[in-house]
């Protein structure tokens, strides 16, 4: 009886560590990619790399090894090895960049682009849920536990910044607050000052007050303080 309850202790255990194994060598490898989804359009980081360790099994799921299908998208495939009815992509970086595509393209989600900033992942999630993105009612929040449980944040503009909203008593949503560190915004193509000041919940006057600006040029990679 002892001999049955420390083989199954050492069995639990070895699977925790598999799991946060597992986890962490994903983020590792699929990190950088995350950002340039984030830098290129706007959702933050780490909601790409949440939705795709719970969506992929941090990569171990048959449909993630086999189709580099990292999000659960029905579809076509041309594989020999798995019949399925999710989609194929040549690579993992290409499944990453239909998960953005798909955001933007469905209506239900492409408002989140400009309602939430790629800091905000917990409005983020919220929003994503509530367009449907999955049957679960707790969807969100098993999102929510990944992106803190691994600190994906941390890969967010401005990230580590972002105060979660708490639950006041009648179940309304705080406004999240900020931190007294300036909140750092990188330029990507095609920005405009109004469309991240609209994003980022404040005015054009204050971005030119706080960054010294006398005109409305903005260069790829500039760094501006909201």
């Amino acid at each position: 009886m002892i001999k049955t309850g420390i083989t199954f202790c050492l069995l639990f255990i070895s699977g925790i560590t598999f799991g946060q194994s597992a986890a962490a060598k994903y983020i590792e490898l699929y990190k950088d990619a995350a950002v340039r989804i984030m830098n290129e359009n706007g959702i933050p980081a780490s909601i790409v790399l949440g939705v795709a360790i719970h969506e992929s099994g941090s990569g171990t799921s048959e449909i993630a090894r086999i189709l580099n299908n990292h999000f659960g998208f029905k579809g076509s495939n041309t594989s020999k090895d798995i019949k399925s009815a999710y989609k194929g992509y040549q690579s993992v970086e290409e499944s990453y960049a239909d998960f953005a595509g798909m955001l933007k393209r469905r209506n239900q989600y492409s408002q989140l682009f400009n309602k939430y900033s790629p800091y905000d992942y917990y409005s983020w999630a919220k929003g994503i849920q509530r367009g449907g993105y999955a049957a679960s009612g707790t969807w969100a929040s098993q999102v929510l536990a990944i992106i803190k449980k691994y600190e994906l944040y941390q890969y967010d503009s401005s990230g580590e910044n972002y105060i979660e909203p708490t639950v006041a008593a009648d179940n309304a949503s705080v406004t999240p607050e900020r931190s007294d560190s300036p909140v750092i915004y990188r330029v990507k193509s095609g920005d405009t000052l109004s469309e991240i000041a609209q994003k980022n919940r404040t005015t054009v006057k204050a971005i030119l007050a706080k960054n010294g600006l006398k005109g409305s040029h903005l260069s790829i990679g500039q760094k501006l303080k909201l």
